[in-house]
């Protein structure tokens, strides 16, 4: 499966902002945007004009990079958000929110959506009491997901759940802390979005 492996900093040095890849690194003096504010390479620090195109384009990879999604799945998301009543661009946002690596992400279950696609993978999450190992699972209004009894106790899950206590969940999720558990009292809305997107350009992207 293709995946991208070269350094994550690199993505959010790219796109101009901050698209929280590295967890508590990107809240540190360490954060590579905070010392480096230009694109990375030869040319980074140079001036560009940018068409219509390259703008949409950005935006486009921005919302990719943010969730971990490659091409061909985003083009299968606007596909789906497309036959959805509502307007397209927020009915792709929400879809990009209701997957279960994003959802674990946003309760506290991990310290980044990578570390949550991982956790996923190796079965340390349930949905509905079911054990569910896909990271683009998409969740539905009403579905707990819970880290798995077998996992509450190893040391890797112990140490996120420290970590992450006391974090700001959603809105639309209802915490329950004593039993590591989420549930979807609705899917995420445009409001609850909480990084810069113009998900406008991206429609006109994909409608040309």
């Amino acid at each position: 499966m293709a995946r991208y492996t070269d350094a994550v900093c690199r993505l959010c040095r790219r796109e101009g902002q901050k698209l929280f890849l590295k967890g508590d690194r990107c809240y540190s003096d360490k954060c590579a945007i905070a010392r480096r504010e230009y694109a990375p390479g030869q040319h980074g620090q140079g001036r560009k004009k940018v068409s219509e195109y390259g703008l949409q384009l950005r935006e486009k990879q921005k919302v990719k990079r943010f969730y971990g999604v490659l091409e061909s799945q985003f083009a299968h998301y606007f596909e789906l958000a497309s036959k959805k009543s509502g307007i397209v661009g927020e009915n792709l946002l929400t879809i990009c929110e209701s997957r279960l690596d994003n959802v674990c992400y946003r309760a506290g279950f991990a310290l980044s959506r990578a570390e949550a696609r991982q956790l996923v993978r190796h079965g340390h999450f349930t949905v509905n009491g079911k054990k569910v190992n896909i990271p683009s699972y998409l969740i539905s209004e009403g579905d707990v997901i819970a880290v798995a009894d077998k996992s509450k106790n190893l040391p890797k899950i112990k140490a996120v759940l420290e970590s992450t206590e006391g974090k700001t969940v959603p809105s639309w999720l209802e915490l329950d802390a004593q039993a590591h558990s989420v549930k979807v009292q609705n899917l995420a809305k445009r409001e609850d979005i909480d990084y810069e997107v113009n998900e406008t350009l991206i429609v006109e992207l994909y409608s040309k």
